[in-house]
């Protein structure tokens, strides 16, 4: 996962982060053209994901947002690794947590969980809010070869709401890498009032 990492930007930059993103640039090849961090790319691509974020609005204040987007973005990809946690068998049949239940940090990062399957392969699971591109794949393959420098068979699962053409076409030349799409789903039950039955639950988004 990556931190939460934003510096100041204008109006000009943010309007050009999100043309280029349109285009289907990595967040290092926006970052270097813009002139801004790739935390503060992914920042935007966050606001622009959660629907938050307002193309025309030439008042806004840019800091502000990508501010704000940081801080929502960590919190979802937080909620979304313990929600995984928590039933690791949703992603893939078999699979065990082997990280303790806390980020494996290795040469390249941290990576959001460390799982290992029936077969004893170990897995690398990376988890993006809203669109993944394909530096998320780099970002994946990275962890993956720092682990492999312990002699273990290693396999990659990039979860996320969304993929770019790019990161699809990258993840096919990878037969161990695997792109799985999350949904979301509400349940909702009283906490005051009559009560009128149990958790009723949404269909997913």
């Amino acid at each position: 996962m990556e931190g939460k990492t934003a510096v100041p930007i204008s109006v000009s930059q943010r309007q050009a982060i999100v043309t280029l993103l349109k285009d289907g640039l990595g967040n290092q090849e926006i970052a270097a053209q813009v002139g801004v961090t790739p935390g503060t790319v992914a920042a935007v691509k966050a606001h622009i994901s959660m629907g938050t974020y307002s193309e025309s609005s030439e008042d806004a204040d840019p800091e502000a947002e990508v501010a704000s987007a940081v801080d929502t973005a960590f919190g979802l990809e937080r909620d979304l690794q313990m929600a995984l946690r928590r039933s690791i068998e949703q992603l893939e049949t078999g699979l065990t947590i082997i990280d303790g239940d806390r980020e494996q940090t290795v040469a390249s990062g941290r990576i959001d969980i460390t799982a290992r399957d029936r077969e004893g392969v170990v897995v690398v699971i990376e988890l993006k809010v809203g669109a993944a591109d394909r530096d998320a794949i780099g970002q994946l393959l990275a962890y993956m070869g720092d682990l492999m420098d312990d002699g273990a068979s290693v396999r990659g699962i990039l979860v996320a709401r969304e993929f770019a053409p790019r990161a699809v076409s990258a993840a096919r030349a990878v037969p161990n890498l695997r792109l799985v799409r999350y949904g979301f789903q509400f349940t909702f039950e009283a906490v005051t009032g009559p009560h009128m039955g149990g958790p009723t639950a949404a269909p997913p988004a």
